[in-house]
């Protein structure tokens, strides 16, 4: 039985209905404040029929691993995640001028961060998620926490190899883009208005060599700064959006409003004055 904890991966579990839940338990001490937005997730599952525990904090700490659980928690079974042949077998969307766009995580080994990019890519309207069957996060409850419930409605792959899956998605005439701090191109000029499938590499240590030769492209971000690189969730997040405002047909005004007349400055005041 998998544990889904806090107020938001709870309540999206709910609506998506794309998981069956076999109980709910609530914290007695949280129940007994009568929360509106706890009483609003109970009476969600109360429509769907699905049975309320309710349970010391401190055992629902034991069941979640964590007390960071805000008094709720959701019992599911299982996740069966797809396979990259059914990312592929989904038509291609009507928005974004009917080009697909898919996220391949290679290697992101917290479950912050994975929960992070889930979040964007729901955001950003990513067709689907593929990660690896090795050496990546898994979909745990601290993921779907971090994910803020976004876990439960987009559509997640795993690949048991992630190279054969990219080689795949070119024979599908699907664009391989990598992002790296060598990339030959900056990621604002890059013209995502095709089918796409963006790839993000390890903590710290970026894409695998193997799945950088598979790119058809490397983009990178620029830095002003000391620091190298982005966190990966953050830079992911920066180029997902990047690519939506650019197949939502984005643009800046054609006749930008005018900034306010500044004011005359007003004469100092010398020293002593």
């Amino acid at each position: 039985m998998e544990v889904l904890y806090g107020l938001h991966p709870v309540e999206e579990a709910l609506r998506s209905g794309s998981r069956r839940l076999d109980h709910i338990s609530v914290a007695r001490e949280r129940e007994s404040r009568r929360d509106p937005r706890l009483e609003a997730v109970l009476d969600l599952a109360r429509a769907e029929g699905i049975r309320i525990a309710s349970e010391p904090r401190e055992q629902l700490t034991r069941h979640c691993r964590t007390d960071a659980h805000q008094g709720i928690a959701a019992f599911l079974r299982e996740r069966k995640l797809l396979s990259p042949e059914d990312l592929l077998a989904q038509p291609s969307p009507a928005g974004g001028a009917g080009h697909r766009f898919f996220l391949a995580l290679d290697g992101v080994e917290d479950p912050r961060n994975l929960g992070a990019l889930l979040r964007s890519a729901d955001g950003a309207g990513i067709d689907g998620v593929l990660l690896p069957e090795r050496r990546s996060a898994p979909l745990s409850a601290v993921a779907c926490k971090a994910s803020a419930g976004a876990s439960e409605h987009i559509r997640i792959a795993q690949a048991v190899n992630i190279t054969r899956a990219l080689e795949t998605m070119k024979k599908h005439n699907i664009w391989i883009v990598g992002l790296d701090e060598r990339g030959a191109k900056e990621y604002t000029a890059f013209d995502f208005r095709q089918d796409i499938c963006l790839v993000l590499g390890r903590e710290g240590a970026g894409l695998h060599d193997l799945v950088k030769r598979t790119c058809d492209h490397l983009l990178r971000i620029p830095m002003a700064g000391s620091v190298r690189s982005l966190n990966v969730s953050v830079a992911g997040a920066v180029v997902m959006y990047e690519a939506m405002r650019q197949r939502r047909g984005d643009r800046q005004p054609d006749n930008p409003p005018t900034p306010p007349p500044s004011q005359a400055a007003k004469p100092r005041k010398g020293l002593g004055s």
